[in-house]
């Protein structure tokens, strides 16, 4: 069996040791060989491909991002998408596909799936918005980030006495805000499923000052008050409909500053989340996801997402895995809300 290997949307720690744990087992367990495809859907859409055995993965388990590349191409969006990937497959003599990515790839495996095309899906996604699985690798990596950086600006917060900003990734879901606010002793996390009151943040950061400490506010992107709107980029949306989102940590350092008359600093982490090595979580459950994959490929498991339910690496209709975001629950926000102010 020839099986091919992308990696679609924003590139994620624990990518590579997805491919790797694929193409180890695959050769070793199942005699398979493996066709790498570049930047995401792009690859089976136009062809585009590279090598992919064992001495391409040599190396590569603490390696960030993806040594295949990757994309927001949309096959959908593309007129006759659909055959040209299969035409293309079936080209390149590909028996079937293992696509790794987030609620965006995964909708197009899901919809390939439907129109026959052998694939089987590994959720990605620094955001853990995808539901169907417990976590997705990547989370694990872009909290620890954060959280260091906020454990970083405690000190020139006290230094300075005054409110330091830190706006994190999270488009829909807040739980990179909420676990690195958490884990880095934040007085106020804003998630996007809470739409928040800017006086009562304002009495928060006020009540903060008086007891003579420094607040640091930790923000979602898609985090917006409760009588406002998203905060977004003047630029296109990509080829999935999104905007993009950055500015709502200035806006809010803006309003600070303006209502308390206190120093206001915005650290926008960006990109900085999801690059660099993944840590050991994200190490061991990517190759457990992919160890998983290619097991679903061997036994002609298509159609189905492997996911982490409990410490059991399971498989869930693909479906079940993009359906629906996985949003941080209003007991969880309760939480958090116990250390504010």
């Amino acid at each position: 069996m020839r099986v091919g290997v992308l990696t679609g949307g924003g590139d994620c720690p624990g990518l590579n040791a997805v491919i790797r744990a694929i193409v180890r087992k695959g050769v070793a367990e199942y005699g398979f060989e493996f066709l790498g495809f570049r930047e995401g859907w792009r690859g089976p859409l136009e062809g585009v491909t590279m090598p992919l055995g064992i001495p391409q993965v040599r190396g590569i388990l603490p390696r960030g991002g993806t040594i295949l590349g990757s994309s927001r191409t949309n096959p959908m969006k593309v007129e006759g998408g659909v055959e040209k990937i299969r035409a293309n497959l079936a080209s390149l003599d590909v028996d079937a596909l293992v696509a790794i990515g987030g609620e965006d790839t995964l909708g197009v495996a899901t919809k390939l799936d439907t129109a026959g095309v052998p694939v089987v899906g590994v959720p990605k996604t620094i955001d853990n918005d995808l539901s169907g699985t417990d976590y997705t690798f990547g989370f694990d990596t872009a909290v620890n980030i954060a959280m260091e950086a906020i454990d970083r600006l405690h000190t020139t917060a006290e230094s300075h006495h005054r409110a330091l900003v830190v706006e994190v990734m999270g488009r829909h879901a807040g739980w990179i805000a909420l676990h690195a606010g958490l884990a880095g002793g934040a007085n106020i996390i804003l998630i996007p499923e809470e739409p928040f009151d800017l006086d009562q943040v304002i009495g928060w950061i006020e009540s903060r000052f008086q007891s003579h400490f420094a607040p640091i506010v930790v923000v979602a992107e898609g985090a917006a008050p409760a009588d406002g709107q998203l905060v977004t980029q003047d630029a296109p949306r990509d080829a999935f409909g999104h905007v993009r989102l950055s500015g709502i940590g200035e806006w809010l350092a803006r309003q600070i500053e303006e209502r308390t008359g206190k120093e206001a600093r915005t650290t926008v982490l960006g990109h900085i989340q999801r690059g660099g090595t993944p840590s050991a979580f994200d190490r061991v459950l990517a190759t457990r996801f992919g160890l998983a994959a290619i097991d679903a490929v061997a036994e002609k498991d298509f159609g189905k997402m492997v996911a982490l339910q409990g410490t059991d690496i399971v498989r869930v209709p693909l479906a079940e895995g993009t359906g629906t975001l996985k949003t941080v629950p209003p007991s969880r926000y309760a939480e958090v809300r116990t250390f504010f102010g």
